[in-house]
């Protein structure tokens, strides 16, 4: 499927990261790439490999035009819920960005608030490569948290899961409880919480 393109000068894509985990923020990236300075092999984060997307993240930051790494805390997550915490950190790197984008295409199928013209598209990732650009630099940033996580909290394993319901991530907090930086909205931490009142 071909995404129809605007004929504007700056174009940027939206994507986020993380709305799944049980841990940590919601983090979202605005890019605006440069025609003139094409990268090759964009496609969505989770088809690649975690070097070549770390290589692809580098090369993002350096040819892009503009780019903004934006993000909802784990506060606001409980707060507002996941899907307004991800609208919220979208539009903060759209707003982010240096140079304000003529249009804005967003991964998925909602929009957030943003006082440009934008278009939301499913499997965006695969399709726009602004997105895709986006989808990227979002993942290997949020790993990276994901990562540094997992030095302060070594028991949780978050290297390796980074943070998603898995079995061991299910096992670390029966185990040792909840940290500070899991979602208390999100069910499973509700129930290991409610399980340590009794």
């Amino acid at each position: 499927m071909q995404v129809e393109r605007p004929k504007v000068q700056y174009i940027a894509g939206v994507d986020e990261v993380g709305r799944g985990p049980l841990v940590g923020d919601v983090v979202t990236a605005a890019v605006i790439l440069d025609p003139n300075n094409p990268i090759e092999g964009l496609t969505d984060s989770k088809k690649l490999t975690e070097k070549k997307r770390t290589q692809l993240a580098a090369e993002i930051k350096q040819k892009a035009l503009c780019y903004c790494i934006a993000r909802a805390s784990v506060d606001e997550i409980d707060e507002l819920n996941i899907l307004h915490a991800t609208m919220l950190a979208m539009s903060r790197a759209v707003e982010g960005l240096s140079i304000t984008p003529d249009f804005v295409f967003v991964d998925g199928n909602r929009l957030p608030k943003l006082t440009m013209a934008a278009q939301s598209v499913v499997k965006g990732d695969s399709l726009v490569a602004e997105i895709s650009a986006a989808s990227i630099i979002a993942k290997v940033a949020r790993d990276q948290e994901m990562m540094e996580l997992d030095a302060q909290f070594p028991e949780f394993g978050f290297a390796g899961h980074k943070g998603y319901p898995t079995k061991a991530h299910f096992a670390a907090l029966e185990q040792h409880g909840v940290t500070p930086h899991h979602r208390k909205s999100f069910k499973p931490v509700q129930r290991i919480l409610a399980m340590k009142e009794l």
